[in-house]
C-alpha cells in the first residue's frame, strides 16, 4: 500500500489535512467522502498536495518585497464594474447544480471561476475560493463581497451550512433570483410601447411647436390684418414661441424638477412619500402592490424554509422590499413579533396587505406551516402580476394612441379655425 497526502474541506468547508495508506487515489477518494470529506488535492507516494491559497498568497507577498516589478496593482471595486442581477443569478443555478451533483463546494468555484466572464464576479469567485480553502465558511467568505451578495443571500447560505443542506439553499436562491427575474422582464416588456409612443409624441410635438406652426403664425399675421385668433390657437402659438425662444429656460427648469424629486426621494420622508404615490397610481398601482406583496411573500418564505430565524428573516425582508410603505410596514410587523404578538394583526393595521394575504398569513401561523403558506401567496401573485401586465399592456396601447391623437389633434384644429376665417373673408371679398 502506498501513502498519499491530502487536503479535504469538510460540508462546512473547513479544510483537513493528513496522510492515508490505500492503493489508489480512487480508494482515498473513496474513503475519505465515506467520512463526510471532499478531497481538493491528492499527492501520491509522499508527495505532497499542491499548496493552499494561504501559502500562494504569502509566497506572493514575497515575491513582492523582492522587487518592484512583481508588484500588483489592482483597480478599486467601483471601477471593476458591477454584477447584474441575470449574471448572479445563473452563477447560482449552476453553483446550486454542481453542488446537487455531489462536487465538493471549493472545486465547484474553480469551475464557475474558469468559464465566468464578468470581472468583478471573476474576482469575488477567486477570493471566495481562497477564503474557503484557507478554513472560513462559504457564508463568511460570501460576507466579503456585499456589493454582490446582499444579506438574503449571505443569511440563506449561512443557514444552509448550519443545516447542512447548502445544495437546496442554493436551489431554493437560485429558483428566486429566476421568478424575481422574470417578473421584472415582463414588466419592462410592458412599458417598452408607452415609452415609444411616449418618446414618438414628445418628438413630433417638438416638430411641430418648433417648425410648423411658426410659419401658420407668420400666414396669420398677413392675412387676418390684426384680427384677434381663436383662444385655443393663441394657446398653441404661444407653447410654440415659449419652446422656441425659452428652450433653454424649459430644458433647464425640467432638469432642476427632476433633480429635485431625486433629491427628495433619498430622504425618508420623500421616498415614503412617492413610494406610496405609486402604490395608489390609477393603471400602475395595482401592478406594484401585487409586485410588492410577491416580493415580500417569496423573499420571507423562502428565508424561513432555510433556517433563518424569523426576527432576522423579516429584517432582511424589510431591508429588501424596495419600497418604504411596504418596509415600514414589515417593520411593525417585525416589533410585534418581537414582543410575542402575531404578524396577522399590524399587516391588518398598515393597510397595506390584501385581506387574502392577512388570510392566509394567519392560517400559517396557526398550523405552522407559514413558509409554505407564503410561497403559496408569492405563487398566486406571481399569477396576478402576470395578468395584470397583460391587461396592462391592453389597455395602454389604446389610451397612448387617444393620447398622442388628442394632442396631435388640438394642434391641427388650433391651425384650421384661423382658416376658416381666411377662407370666409376670401369667398366674401372675391363675390
Amino acid at each position: 500500500m502506498q501513502k498519499f497526502s491530502y487536503v479535504a474541506v469538510d460540508g462546512a468547508g473547513k479544510e483537513t489535512r493528513g496522510v492515508m495508506e490505500a492503493n489508489s487515489q480512487s480508494q482515498v477518494i473513496a474513503k475519505l467522502r465515506g467520512q463526510g470529506l471532499f478531497p481538493t488535492s491528492i499527492g501520491g507516494s509522499g508527495a505532497t498536495p499542491e499548496p493552499t491559497a494561504g501559502v500562494q498568497g504569502a509566497r506572493a507577498a514575497l515575491r513582492k518585497k523582492g522587487g518592484a516589478l512583481n508588484l500588483e496593482i489592482k483597480l478599486p471595486a467601483f471601477l471593476r464594474g458591477r454584477v447584474k442581477p441575470k449574471d448572479l443569478m445563473v452563477l447560482t443555478r449552476q453553483l446550486a447544480t454542481l453542488v446537487d451533483a455531489g462536487l465538493p463546494l471549493l472545486r465547484g468555484l474553480r469551475v464557475l471561476l474558469r468559464q465566468t466572464k464578468n470581472p468583478a464576479l471573476k474576482n469575488a469567485l477567486e477570493t471566495m475560493g481562497q477564503s474557503v480553502e484557507s478554513g472560513s465558511t462559504f457564508s463568511e467568505s460570501l460576507a466579503q463581497h456585499s456589493r454582490i451578495f446582499n444579506d438574503l443571500y449571505v443569511n440563506m447560505v449561512r443557514a444552509g451550512e448550519a443545516g447542512g443542506v447548502l445544495e437546496v439553499v442554493l436551489n431554493r436562491l437560485a429558483e428566486f433570483m429566476e421568478k424575481g427575474e422574470r417578473i421584472k422582464n415582463k414588466v419592462k416588456g410592458a412599458m417598452i410601447y408607452p415609452c415609444v409612443v411616449l418618446v414618438a409624441a414628445t418628438a413630433i410635438l417638438s416638430f411641430l411647436l418648433t417648425s410648423v406652426i411658426p410659419r401658420f403664425e407668420e400666414i396669420f399675421k398677413d392675412l387676418l390684418e390684426g384680427k384677434k385668433l381663436p383662444q385655443i390657437t393663441q394657446i398653441v402659438i404661444g407653447a410654440s414661441n415659449i419652446v422656441r425662444h425659452n428652450i433653454v429656460v424649459v430644458v433647464v427648469l425640467i432638469g432642476m424638477v427632476v433633480v429635485a424629486i431625486n433629491l427628495w426621494n433619498k430622504t425618508k420622508n420623500g421616498r415614503y412619500a412617492l413610494d406610496k404615490v405609486k402604490l395608489n397610481l390609477p393603471m400602475f398601482g395595482t401592478l406594484v402592490r401585487r409586485s410588492a406583496i410577491a416580493r415580500f411573500s417569496r423573499t420571507l418564505g423562502t428565508l424561513l424554509s432555510s433556517g433563518v430565524p424569523v426576527l432576522q428573516a423579516l429584517q432582511i425582508v424589510r431591508d429588501t422590499a424596495g419600497n418604504a410603505v411596504i418596509s415600514r410596514a414589515i417593520q411593525q410587523v417585525h416589533d410585534s413579533v418581537k414582543e410575542g404578538e402575531s404578524m396577522t394583526a399590524p399587516m391588518e393595521a398598515s393597510k397595506v396587505f390584501p385581506p387574502m394575504v392577512i388570510s392566509m398569513v394567519e392560517v400559517g401561523e396557526e398550523t405552522g406551516a407559514l413558509p409554505d403558506m407564503l410561497i403559496r401567496i408569492a405563487n398566486t401573485y406571481d399569477d396576478e402580476v402576470d395578468n395584470a401586465v397583460a391587461g396592462l399592456t391592453s389597455i395602454i396601447e389604446p389610451v397612448m394612441i387617444i393620447f398622442l391623437a388628442f394632442i396631435v389633434g388640438t394642434i391641427v384644429i388650433a391651425m384650421f379655425l384661423p382658416l376658416v376665417s381666411i377662407i370666409t373673408s376670401l369667398s366674401q371679398t372675391s363675390g
